[in-house]
């Protein structure tokens, strides 16, 4: 997508995949630091061990402890989460006040956390695989926990911050998903995760994976090149 929109824009600029290595992360963040590097995009594994390598992380950035976004100012390298403002933007779409929501978050990640500081005022729980000694800003439950189903039920919103999504699987049973409040699935798949479709088809509103990413991109676009993105080329690209 954000080849689309620099072509889009006539900007001679190219967004490439880089996979790498753990042991080759310090080095590859330094080479961001070139002239002709506008900055890059970080996800799993790394959205937490990439700060100690920033000249500078974001006020939000730092209470999610995630960065997705990487900014070359002159060969300074400033960290940002624009996951946070992309999931609020899906918030006030469903219609969910934030600093009133009860809500329920699947996953304790990158993601999850980011979640958390895009609902700062709100109570959120996570519900967790492995809760014990849980580092995040909420309740945590286990995921096996027998009052899981009744939470989710009763949530405001219910946000999936777990890879559980890309194939055929729901992260929860049908029953369990919000009787009077909206979800919001982070993993983007073609035609909606299972959740999603689920959610719709019971009259559930919904925000998918493909909705947020559309959105933490416009504004990763914004901080490398100081332009408002080109939003429907963005979007046509993507074809979810």
């Amino acid at each position: 997508m954000h080849n689309a929109a620099f072509q889009n824009l006539g900007m001679d600029w190219t967004y490439e995949v880089l996979d790498i290595p753990r042991q080759q992360l310090a080095e590859s963040v330094r080479r961001l630091r070139a002239p002709d590097v506008g900055g890059a995009n970080v996800t799993i594994p790394y959205k937490q061990a990439v700060m100690e390598h920033l000249d500078s992380v974001a006020p939000e950035a730092l209470r999610a402890r995630a960065v997705n976004t990487i900014v070359n100012d002159g060969g300074t390298l400033g960290g940002f989460n624009t996951d946070i403002p992309a999931i609020r933007t899906a918030l006030e779409e469903l219609g969910v006040e934030r600093a009133r929501a009860n809500a329920v978050i699947l996953g304790g990640g990158g993601a999850a956390r980011a979640a958390a500081v895009a609902l700062e005022g709100g109570h959120v729980t996570f519900v967790l695989r492995h809760p014990a000694g849980a580092d995040v800003p909420g309740k945590v439950v286990g995921w096996s926990d027998p009052s899981v189903p009744a939470l989710t039920r009763a949530a405001d919103v219910l946000i999936n911050a777990t890879p559980l999504g890309r194939h055929d699987e729901m992260p929860l049973r049908p029953a369990a998903l919000p009787k009077d409040g909206a979800v919001i699935d982070l993993v983007y798949v073609k035609g909606g995760t299972p959740m999603v479709r689920k959610a719709r088809s019971l009259g559930v509103p919904a925000v998918d994976g493909w909705e947020v990413l559309l959105a933490q991109g416009t504004i990763s676009f914004l901080l490398w090149t100081g332009r408002a993105a080109p939003r429907d080329a963005m979007r046509e690209t993507l074809d979810p």
